[in-house]
């Protein structure tokens, strides 16, 4: 072989390579030489899109894409931080959590400003906190649209509380609970008639939702001072939590666990605390033979918002108008209403929220249930949470030291030490 021919060989080597790496994900977001341009979405959990996505393409020809979803927000979040630090490998367009976004807004020069788009006359299509949220102090930038809005409910299984002798109907069990007290009662009820079920999964998913009803903010205050110590609320939501655990009412099954997909097929547990999005959840993991046997009540307590998600634009992405395009369609009422009959994503666009397709919309895997009417009630006047830079490992370190609870390994006393000790050091 000549020395040209090696070369040849090894540049056409290399190019293969670099090809083959391009196609794996990542940041590599255009296909040279086929006129076509791959919008790259990074997602995490369930947005939704695929019918939206193919709807986009129909109206934009040489437009492909591709969404890269990782299931669990837990490993989504570390990839994105890796990502937006590195300068590469976010795509075009990126979800970003509610209990995530403080700590992105603090860096709104690693995303694409948006009212450079067009976005500002999209304002009134959004609630005004949800906008508020993704908006810098100043309202110079927006770094984010609101896509949906955890608003709260309590599935249940109907089978299992008929095998109880409990109410079944959404409207009774609702009233069984109006305060955390009742449902810790209704537990008790459930439990003693030895159904072979635990009375909900996980205190840990519990815990989130009376935390979020505790107030305005939640681990830190709102100029980012760690106040786990001292806010009364995250106290006030750990007790009512400990209690019950010690009425021993949990699963103690870790969520989005395999044990906890399991659990959801075969009865394991009577109810779950839904934001609107778990809803998509529960029908995925409890599958098409449990369908008309979960439903939807009221939550206890106050109602309050628990997760909603924004998608933003990285600025390391090469097609940023294209993209910004797409986030605007993704978000517009109509996308959300089409999210939202898709996997129960509940809408933060007034307009989605009083359109007739969203209020009138029942789910017929939950015993038809009227979850448009359900969660549109008091989404309107729900108050936004406020949550700091490390929330989200904060509450890791939390519902770590329910778990040793529950599972015996730590008395309550020691735990809360441990959890306000970890946080402390995780801040510092």
């Amino acid at each position: 072989m000549t020395v040209r021919s090696t070369r040849a060989l090894l540049a056409t080597t290399l190019l293969g390579a670099l090809v083959a790496t391009s196609a794996c994900g990542g940041g590599g977001t255009a296909d040279a030489g086929n006129g076509t341009t791959t919008l790259v979405v990074k997602t995490f959990s369930q947005f939704g899109y695929a019918d939206l996505y193919k709807e986009y393409e129909a109206g934009h020809p040489g437009v492909t894409i591709k969404e890269e979803n990782i299931g669990k927000l837990g490993d989504y979040t570390p990839k994105l931080q890796q990502w937006l630090a590195t300068g590469t490998g976010a795509g075009d367009v990126v979800a970003i959590e509610e209990g995530i976004l403080t700590q992105f807004m603090a860096k709104p020069d690693q995303f694409v400003n948006l009212l450079d788009h067009g976005a500002g006359a999209l304002k009134g299509n959004f609630l005004e906190w949800k906008w508020n949220q993704a908006s810098t102090p100043d309202g110079s930038k927006v770094i984010g649209l609101g896509t949906d809005v955890g608003a709260q409910g309590m599935c249940y299984r109907t089978d299992l509380f008929a095998r109880a002798g409990l109410p079944t109907n959404r409207e009774e069990v609702g009233k069984l609970w109006p305060t955390w007290d009742d449902y810790l009662a209704t537990g008790k009820r459930f439990k003693e008639k030895n159904t072979g079920a635990a009375f909900y999964d996980s205190s840990t998913g519990l815990y989130q939702n009376i935390l979020m009803q505790q107030g305005d903010h939640t681990y830190y205050d709102k100029s980012n001072k760690l106040v786990i110590d001292s806010n009364p609320g995250v106290k006030k939501a750990w007790d009512q939590t400990i209690n019950l655990v010690q009425a021993g009412l949990s699963a103690n099954i870790e969520q989005w666990s395999p044990q906890w997909n399991a659990g959801f097929k075969n009865g394991g547990f009577a109810t779950i605390p839904c934001p609107s999005w778990m809803l998509g959840t529960i029908e995925k993991q409890s599958g098409p033979e449990n369908s008309g046997r979960w439903d939807v009540a009221r939550v206890p307590g106050n109602g309050a918002v628990r997760g909603g998600s924004f998608l933003a634009v990285p600025t390391q992405s090469k097609h940023q108008t294209q993209a910004a395009e797409l986030v605007k369609f993704l978000t517009s009422a109509k996308g959300q209403i089409a999210a939202f009959k898709a996997k129960n994503n509940f809408p933060s666009s007034p307009q989605a929220i009083d359109d007739a397709a969203v209020q009138a919309y029942t789910n017929p895997y939950f015993s038809d249930a009227p979850v448009g009417r359900i969660f549109g009630d008091s989404v309107k006047a729900l108050k936004p949470v406020y949550l700091g830079p490390a929330n989200l490992a904060i509450g890791d370190r939390v519902g770590n030291a329910l778990t040793a609870v529950e599972q015996g390994k730590l008395k309550p006393d020691e735990a809360w030490a441990k959890a306000v000790d970890e946080a402390r050091r995780l801040v510092k």
